[in-house]
């Protein structure tokens, strides 16, 4: 661990207090808007009443959602790996006081032989955090900025001052969506305002500037959102996350970028839930804990060499995607309940079984 002391708390303290400028750019942001918008354009520019009923309507409507999923995000916290992936007081001290060698692989292969771990480094050894002395679960990554170890990790998002990971991550794409459709309104129904401005159709008051303004701003942020909103659609679609996205996650048999995938309907139904009902509301109703996830992997003969690279064909045909017999909890049975996959898995145990097993391990540090 870093030392600690008055000058690097200080710092820590400073650096606390910089993460919040972008929230609180945006929040001044979404201010200045609702005046414009409400205020400066519907009451003041807008003269038909049905017109500004229907706009502050759906506007309000918008807003409060936008508000809504951006304060879930930002307020939610990480979910952190519970206290299975965490070494004992016993195996610490071993990993401080021996070697590094032998002695280190027979820790963590004691510790990490009944945990749901697929995933791996790079070199084949198990994903192990040195700072927070915990067996790193599948898809789990440590957090520069937060120093903790985040569940489903995506990415830091310094616009929501938060990780954005297992917990949050239903809340962040709601945000993305909400702000779009919020930025997509504002534009479309400022649009002939914005053109009278140019025309000199608007009086000459403090109104206009806010109408061009707005304009402005509303398209911008749309073409913005639009692309990093599609671009986190597509990354649902396909089980991954944004870290993934850029390295693929490593198991036992190699690199499969698809690991994780288990078609697009069970890929949807891992991030938003089984209940549609919750879907376009900022509530949480993911499926699992975080801390295990299924995989269309099927495990290979140890004694077999591995394949660095390839994919299986499970994983090439994702109609055909066997899940993990054994998760770490019943948390997991919603993505689970295939009556056909469970049956072949329990009348064919070797077609259908997970990774639970661990290879020879190798200690590699990895923060």
């Amino acid at each position: 661990m870093a030392p600690s002391g008055p000058g690097s708390s200080a710092r820590r303290r400073c650096r606390r207090v910089l993460y919040w400028i972008p929230v609180v750019f945006i929040t001044l942001l979404l201010g200045w808007s609702y005046y414009a918008y409400a205020i400066q354009l519907c009451i003041v520019s807008m003269e038909n009443t049905g017109e500004q009923v229907v706009c502050l309507m759906a506007y309000h409507l918008l807003f409060a959602m936008f508000v809504w999923s951006y304060w879930k995000t930002i307020f939610t916290l990480p979910m952190n790996p519970s206290k299975e992936f965490h070494l004992s007081y016993a195996e610490k001290e071993l990993l401080e006081r021996e070697p590094r060698g032998e002695a280190h692989q027979e820790v963590l292969r004691r510790a990490a032989k009944d945990l749901p771990i697929y995933t791996r480094t790079m070199s084949g050894a198990i994903r192990y955090c040195d700072r927070c002395q915990l067996i790193k679960p599948d898809r789990c990554h440590h957090c520069s900025v937060c120093d903790k170890c985040i569940l489903k990790m995506d990415h830091h998002c310094p616009w929501v001052n938060n990780c954005v990971g297992f917990s949050n991550y239903k809340f962040f794409l709601l945000f993305l969506a909400y702000s779009l459709l919020y930025c997509l309104f504002i534009a479309a129904t400022d649009l002939q305002y914005f053109i009278k401005f140019w025309t000199n159709g608007l009086p000459d008051t403090q109104a206009k500037f806010h109408i061009m303004f707005l304009f402005f701003a509303a398209a911008m942020f749309s073409v913005s959102l639009s692309s990093l909103f599609g671009y986190h659609c597509w990354l649902v679609s396909k089980n991954k996350s944004t870290l993934e996205a850029f390295r693929s996650p490593v198991f036992r048999h190699g690199t499969d970028k698809n690991g994780f995938s288990l078609g697009f309907s069970k890929n949807m139904r891992q991030v938003f839930g089984d209940e549609k009902k919750y879907w376009l509301l900022p509530v949480f109703s993911s499926l699992g804990d975080g801390c295990s996830f299924p995989t269309c992997l099927v495990n290979q003969d140890p004694e077999q060499p591995s394949t660095p690279a390839g994919l299986s064909s499970t994983a090439k045909n994702p109609e055909n995607h066997q899940f993990p017999a054994k998760p770490l909890r019943e948390s997991q049975s919603h993505l689970l309940t295939d009556s056909q996959s469970w049956t072949e898995s329990s009348t064919n145990p070797g077609k259908c079984k997970a990774g639970m097993s661990n290879p020879a391990l190798t200690m590699e540090n990895e923060t």
